[in-house]
């Protein structure tokens, strides 16, 4: 085999994606795992999507279609940014893309040279920090702790500029703590941007639906219209529509930047799938009861798991306000023996108790830059949560010093 370039050595594998693959493995195995490492929502794609799908198929419109998406899946794509953010996009300021994660891939790809920067607030998603690297880029973490609520605040983003800054990167509702920022929150880290007209800010907004009790989904455009330039908004169908395998992501942003973007995936996917462009066009101009009758089952759902894990003594959970994840701190466990007499010395430690003596599968907390931590979906059944709940209960009962 012939060498590999330098390039892979820049970043890891998606840990989700490890994690998940190694769950599967387990299962295969014969072995009674419940996973809550996939960030997936287990409903069955709305079936008014489904129907469009077939009458696309019917239709014949199986072709290439123009590299940033059809002119149908544009106009949708400005209909849901004007319907649910109150954001006015020209079709030269949209695009689609195979998933949300192939926009982001995307916009750094066309922006990040070698010695550049971009600020990237932990806990944070894993794939942020390695698209940087990818890019050739240097991704700078902030660290932002419980006392903080896991968000930036202005201070430290006026701290972590430099010259060499390209890029801000914003996450909310946050994967993995669920934070969600407030307007006013938004508003003083606005004004730390407008102080430097060269810092851009990608803006991830995928789980903008899944909000709970008070909380509420505000685009920092929505704040500061006079960010727009700098501005990129990420969004798609995965996880609100539950159409994770569909691969359409969507973007608004500068028509100088999506020229960019769509120039880059010329060369690199082409064009989305073109039933799953159709796909989304129903998923975003159609009925929305779907989505409303996911997110008030997702709120059941957080509920039984916190009131399943918050009473674990030595367990520390900061209730999220939004996206579909517990993110847990472990610290207390640290130091202590597993009834096979290892230690659990990390997070990573922690998460393999869980998967070899209880069967449940997580994800640790290093993996998005928050080590003593570990993250769940509660994307999953009622009886499954349910199951993993008390096996994380007792796993951690079982711990001694």
């Amino acid at each position: 085999m012939p060498p590999l370039a330098p390039r892979m050595t820049r970043f890891k594998p998606s840990a989700s994606t490890e994690a998940s693959a190694r769950a599967r493995a387990l299962i295969s195995a014969g072995r009674d795992i419940v996973d809550l490492s996939i960030g997936e929502p287990d409903f069955p794609t709305p079936d008014n999507v489904k129907d469009a799908v077939a009458r696309a198929m019917a239709n014949n419109e199986t072709h290439y279609t123009n590299t940033g998406g059809t002119p149908a899946v544009n106009a949708a794509v400005r209909q849901k940014f004007l319907r649910d953010n109150r954001l006015d996009f020209a079709q030269d300021e949209v695009m689609a893309s195979a998933g949300a994660k192939h926009a982001m891939f995307n916009a750094f790809m066309c922006t990040v040279s070698r010695g550049d920067e971009v600020i990237v607030p932990s806990p944070y998603w894993i794939s942020y920090p390695n698209q940087v690297e990818l890019a050739g880029g240097t991704p700078v973490i902030v660290e932002c702790g419980a006392e903080d609520g896991y968000k930036l605040r202005a201070a430290a983003l006026g701290r972590a500029i430099t010259d060499k800054t390209r890029w801000l990167v914003l996450n909310s509702p946050n994967n993995p703590t669920g934070a969600v920022y407030s307007r006013q929150e938004l508003r003083e880290i606005a004004d730390v941007l407008l102080e430097h007209p060269g810092v851009l800010v990608l803006s991830d907004e995928i789980y903008e639906h899944f909000l709970y009790e008070a909380a509420a989904h505000v685009s920092i455009l929505q704040v500061e219209p006079m960010l727009r330039d700098q501005t990129v908004i990420v969004n798609g169908v995965s996880k609100a529509y539950a159409m994770t395998g569909w691969r359409i992501g969507c973007v608004a942003a500068h028509r100088d930047m999506i020229k960019a973007m769509s120039k880059l995936q010329s060369q690199s996917t082409s064009c989305p799938s073109s039933i799953s462009q159709a796909a989304a066009v129903e998923a975003f101009s159609g009925p929305q009861d779907a989505v409303a009758c996911m997110m008030a089952q997702m709120r059941r759902r957080r509920e039984l798991i916190l009131g399943i894990l918050r009473p674990i003594n030595g367990l520390v959970i900061a209730p999220p306000d939004g996206a579909m994840y517990l993110f847990c701190n472990i610290e207390a466990f640290l130091g202590l023996k597993t009834p096979k007499g290892d230690v659990i010395e990390n997070d990573l430690d922690f998460a393999g108790h869980l998967l070899s003596d209880a069967g449940v599968n997580v994800i640790p907390g290093a993996a998005y830059g928050a080590s003593g931590h570990f993250r769940l979906s509660f994307a999953t059944s009622d009886e499954l949560l349910k199951k993993a709940g008390r096996r994380i209960r007792d796993a951690c009962r079982s711990l001694t010093a």
